[in-house]
């Protein structure tokens, strides 16, 4: 087929990537976010110029302009993976089978733009991503295909994405396309009554809590790590807290966020039903570190994260 490739930043890049090696199918254009000034090169058209691939990066898909030059591409396919702009339906359906979309959460949950983030955080063991039919709603569209994930209990967000999600996002975009030109793909309605809609996971989202049970503390902790951070401040400084064990092991002495033990390689840290054990933090005085190299100095047994 010929195929029109949307996409930004690693995961698009790499879909382009795999499309252009690794299958018979036919790059006749790429489309990508406009370039921003003091920004590098987007990964997507640094690798669309390498291999001398057509790149176009129009702000707006409602143009006649736009559209027009959409039309002359004749392609069959387009391959929308990770696109943030919106793309109307008359662009969406210009090529002969219309356009498909990835999503990494498991359509109708989750969503929205922080679709990894938030299954993390309320505790899921598992979760995936969708290739779907993108309508004019948020993520509503028929589902073509989907992939299941399990959520390791120490998993991060950076695990599920990076080692589960990714990888396995990619070849199912190829999967999508292979279906579709052998006539063969599949559209089942996504089912309302199931769905979940998130919006971004802020800085906002991701102030700990110290009063919630400490289990949902280090959901919070994995599911925005490593962006956008879970933090807790200590003597007017922010601490991101980021590679972080929980023990359901109970000490009644200590309080919610209360320091209960400081050695070179961790800080014990109390919460509601347990405590944290964390090796690698935050902050804007010390960047990001772990324990032995920090200076733990400022930090003493028996005080107090708020």
């Amino acid at each position: 087929m010929k195929i029109i490739l949307m996409g930004q930043q690693a995961f698009g890049k790499s879909t382009l990537e795999k499309f252009y090696k690794e299958t018979d199918h036919e790059i006749v254009a790429v489309y990508c976010a406009p370039d921003k000034e003091g920004k590098p090169l987007d990964p997507v058209k640094e690798y669309a110029l390498s291999e001398n691939l057509p790149v176009f990066q129009p702000s707006n898909f409602k143009d006649k302009e736009v559209l027009d030059q959409i039309k002359s591409h004749d392609a069959d396919l387009c391959v929308m993976a990770y696109v943030i702009i919106f793309v109307p339906e008359e662009a969406r359906n210009i090529p002969k089978l219309g356009s498909i979309c990835f999503h990494p959460s498991l359509l109708p949950l989750h969503r929205g733009p922080s679709s990894i983030n938030w299954p993390i955080i309320i505790g899921s063991k598992k979760t995936g991503l969708t290739i779907f039919y993108p309508n004019d709603g948020l993520d509503e569209g028929e589902i073509l295909l989907q992939k299941e994930v399990e959520i390791g209990d120490n998993e991060t967000l950076g695990d599920v994405y990076f080692s589960k999600i990714f990888p396995l996002g990619v070849d199912a975009c190829i999967e999508a396309a292979d279906l579709l030109n052998s006539g063969n793909a599949p559209k089942i309605p996504q089912d309302d009554s199931k769905s979940t809609y998130e919006s971004w996971c802020k800085k906002a989202d991701a102030r700990i809590d110290w009063k919630k049970p400490g289990i949902e503390v280090y959901n919070l902790i994995r599911g925005c790590n490593p962006q956008p951070g879970a933090w807790a401040e200590f003597m007017d400084e922010e601490y991101v807290f980021l590679d972080t064990k929980f023990s359901s092991e109970q000490s009644a002495e200590h309080f919610p966020g209360q320091i209960m033990e400081i050695n070179k390689e961790n800080i014990k840290i109390a919460v509601k039903g347990g405590f944290l054990i964390v090796s690698r933090f935050k902050s804007k005085e010390q960047g990001k570190l772990f324990v032995k190299d920090m200076n733990t100095a400022v930090l003493t047994e028996g005080d107090l994260f708020s």
